[in-house]
């Protein structure tokens, strides 16, 4: 049989970050949530129905922040999946946690509920650092979060960090990643700051005390070493794992593999069709349809996202696989646009596998807007 991903979007939080573009909406009150999760079960009944030659691997309730729900509502969503589809005996099954909303009976029951995998949003260990972001944690409110998971049964939990933060430096980068190492989660993920337009951090950019590029590529460079060093290995841009940890979930998109999304703001790529629904929650929980965007690619935009997301991963991408796939000669189509790349180092040759150096991952968005035609989407 097929596999398949389901994403759940939760779009509930405590408070926005400063920097976050998300679709969510914070301080809503448990009637709210509890419409909302009719809406998601409205909807997963409705697809089931076409999803019957898939085998569910792989589940993820994102966010928002999907712990703000009430536990007895994410049980009853992990119920209602379990009930409409045929989901794997080992499905990775993962849901995001703030860490001031996560406490042992929330975990516990998750867990008995059948969620596997946790992903811990900390992003620094310092204080002044998660001030600035507009976080409510501390390091210490995410250490017992952390060992409340462990205490209910988590065994593979992912941490969140962030780069190029106001007010971050190398050196206190480096804390964080200590910090975070000496807890040993089984996966980490390490994102740069992007400042999205509408945001807070977007309308005072220019008195944000970031730190400089030359920081920004020390902190990038010195995290891959130390990780590395440490046993976690990276298989993605902003991804590391000790080995068989790597997210199953979102391997999927990189490797353009069929999922649906549930949820406003929630995306699907299933059937060979592409859709996406709208910020909506109130025409969501009526019932209203908001789909906003609904289209089937051609092959060559299929093939441009095929070479766009296996750049992300640091195997990168094998062209007698993307030959095997499309049908069409990798070299003859990308090739010599890649060409430039090789000779300056920033991208690697070996045989038949295509990827980015280190200092490439560094200014991949650059060489890909180079050889693809959407590049600048990417």
């Amino acid at each position: 049989m097929k596999t398949l991903g389901l994403y759940l979007h939760i779009p509930f939080c405590r408070s926005k970050c400063l920097y976050c573009d998300f679709c969510s909406f914070p301080r809503q009150d448990e009637e709210k949530m509890t419409e909302y999760v009719s809406a998601l079960f409205r909807d997963l009944k409705r697809y089931a129905p076409i999803c019957r030659e898939y085998v569910v691997d792989t589940v993820f309730f994102g966010g928002g922040t999907p712990t703000t729900l009430p536990a007895y509502l994410l049980k009853a969503l992990m119920d209602e999946i379990y009930q409409n589809y045929n989901v794997s005996p080992n499905a990775e099954i993962t849901a995001e946690c703030n860490p001031v909303t996560g406490e042992r009976e929330l975990f516990s029951r998750m867990r008995a509920a059948g969620i596997n995998r946790l992903s811990i949003g900390l992003q620094s260990a310092h204080e002044n650092e998660l001030k600035a972001l507009g976080r409510l944690h501390t390091f210490e409110t995410f250490a017992a979060c952390f060992a409340d998971a462990r205490a209910a049964g988590f065994d593979n939990i992912s941490v969140d960090v962030m780069s190029g933060i106001p007010h971050q430096t190398p050196e206190s980068r480096k804390e964080t990643l200590q910090k975070v190492l000496s807890l040993g989660p089984e996966h980490i993920s390490s994102y740069d700051l992007i400042i999205e337009a509408g945001t807070p951090f977007a309308r005072k950019r220019a008195t944000l005390p970031l730190p400089d590029e030359d920081a920004a590529r020390q902190m990038y460079l010195e995290g891959i070493a130390f990780l590395a060093q440490n046993g976690y290995a990276q298989y993605e841009i902003s991804n590391f794992a000790r080995p068989g940890y790597e997210s199953r979930h979102n391997l999927k998109y990189w490797n353009c593999d069929e999922y649906l999304g549930f949820g406003v703001a929630a995306h699907s790529d299933f059937g060979g069709e592409r859709f996406g629904n709208s910020r909506d929650i109130e025409a969501y929980i009526k019932g209203e349809d908001i789909t906003e965007e609904r289209g089937t690619p051609n092959q060559a935009e299929r093939e441009d996202e095929y070479v766009m997301l296996r750049f992300r991963l640091c195997e990168g991408l094998d062209t007698v696989a993307f030959e095997n796939r499309f049908g069409t000669s990798f070299e003859d189509a990308y090739g010599k646009k890649l060409a430039p790349f090789v000779r300056t180092g920033l991208v690697c040759k070996e045989g038949n596998r295509y990827f980015f150096s280190r200092e490439g991952m560094l200014v991949s968005n650059t060489i890909l807007s180079e050889i693809l035609d959407f590049g600048e989407q990417a």
